[in-house]
């Protein structure tokens, strides 16, 4: 097993199977479907993977499949790719564009099932020949976007068994061969809340004999953003954002109920736990201040990506190794959303950006734009990357002399 040239099994394997893998993303691309509704791109990987006589099993609601690569007792690693798209126009003027109206791969998810298809194909062959030390899920997810798929397939046993669990995801401020990858926080929780406020309502010239509703909403928008920042440690940056706000319907007459709907992020869990209770606590306390009754409804979305220490390393020496000298990069945390973070809170892992960007390009496109696009010389980057870090995950398990292995393994 010692002085493998992994590197140079990856490229050969490349030479045959990147023209294909291009194909397949474009064709992807091309017919792109929205969460919980990603029955044609199902079929199209569970095809691709049955020619590769890999066992698979579609998730109960018919869309997203789980398949595991290699046998044995040794440490079982999983890696997850987001399937669905947006509800967006693609707007860009390419052979692969969207043939299905006002749906668009604009998050790069046909490029993150691209690779971890490229990366199961990879690492079956290396299961054939022997060289796999214990077993790879592949998680085909549906319905990040949403969101639920992560929770979809937790509930069908899709982590079950798992020790450790990797994903990516494009970044178009990064350059192609690339990775950013950060220890900790990465994206944050994102969570809706709905308050409602009603009291007696009456005339303008009169407002001290009503609740003076609007003015008392105009409080809890301004009091609870405020109260929050003093009442949680800043480090976890809990925010609450407002999107929408309604009352009343003519200038001279004060409601008697009104609306406020935002968004909750943090990048703290135990904040985000916390959070419903203290929100519910801070608005029943600005709202009796004004006479007003106020109820709350509030919906978890998704929690914080927290990358696990040692599945970071795991990631930096992949990419040092697949890529080269100079390929990671630090990254920013993101206040966007990302389902992934399901998966941690209940298995170590780690989630890393990875580089779409042609170098030396001056564009600045990003996600969820019906412009985004990536230079498509990062799906075998992806492939390298991953399959990197399937191995050093597994070599690094808990088997001796791994580090050893590794190193010159991957060399």
């Amino acid at each position: 097993m010692r002085g493998r040239d992994l590197r140079g099994e990856l490229d050969a394997f490349l030479v045959q199977a990147e023209p294909a893998l291009i194909d397949f993303r474009r064709d992807l691309h091309m017919h792109p479907e929205l969460a919980f509704a990603e029955y044609r791109t199902t079929k199209r990987i569970s095809e691709r993977l049955e020619r590769a006589g890999l066992v698979h099993a579609v998730l109960p609601k018919g869309t997203g499949l789980v398949c595991e690569v290699g046998s044995g007792d040794g440490p079982t690693v999983a890696l997850r790719a987001d399937i669905d798209a947006l509800a967006l126009a693609d707007e860009k003027d390419v052979p692969y564009r969207s043939t299905v109206p006002g749906r668009c791969h604009a998050c790069g998810h046909d490029v993150h099932t691209t690779i971890l298809l490229g990366t199961a194909l990879f690492l079956a062959e290396q299961a054939a020949a022997g060289l796999l030390p214990g077993r790879v899920r592949m998680i085909f997810q549906p319905a990040e976007e949403l969101p639920g798929g992560a929770l979809e397939v937790m509930a069908s046993g899709g982590i079950s068994g798992v020790d450790r669990i990797f994903g990516l995801h494009c970044d178009p401020r990064v350059d192609v061969g690339q990775v950013g990858l950060r220890t900790g926080p990465i994206t944050s929780a994102c969570d809706k809340v709905r308050i409602r406020v009603s009291g007696p309502g009456g005339h303008t010239a009169r407002p001290h004999l009503t609740a003076d509703l609007v003015f008392g909403l105009a409080k809890i928008l301004t009091e609870l953003p405020a109260a929050l920042s003093r009442r949680v440690d800043p480090r976890s940056s809990l925010s609450l954002v407002w999107g929408r706000v309604e009352a009343g319907s003519v200038a001279n007459a004060i409601p008697d109920d009104g609306v406020a709907e935002g968004t909750v992020r943090c990048l703290d869990e135990s904040a985000w736990h916390g959070a419903p209770e203290l929100l519910k606590t801070l608005l029943d306390s600005v709202a009796g201040a004004y006479g007003l009754e106020a109820e709350m409804e509030y919906t978890r979305g998704v929690p914080p990506v927290v990358n696990d220490e040692v599945s970071v390393q795991m990631l930096a020496e992949a990419a040092d190794r697949a890529l080269g000298a100079g390929a990671v990069v630090p990254t920013e945390q993101s206040l966007g959303g990302e389902d992934f973070g399901w998966y941690l809170e209940s298995i170590p892992g780690a989630f890393a950006r990875l580089g779409v960007r042609k170098p030396g390009s001056a564009g600045r496109l990003d996600i969820h734009q019906g412009t985004f696009d990536v230079d498509e010389t990062c799906i075998g980057m992806g492939v390298r990357f991953m399959a990197a870090t399937a191995l050093t995950a597994l070599w690094e398990g808990g088997r001796p002399g791994s580090e050893t292995y590794v190193a010159e393994a991957l060399a």
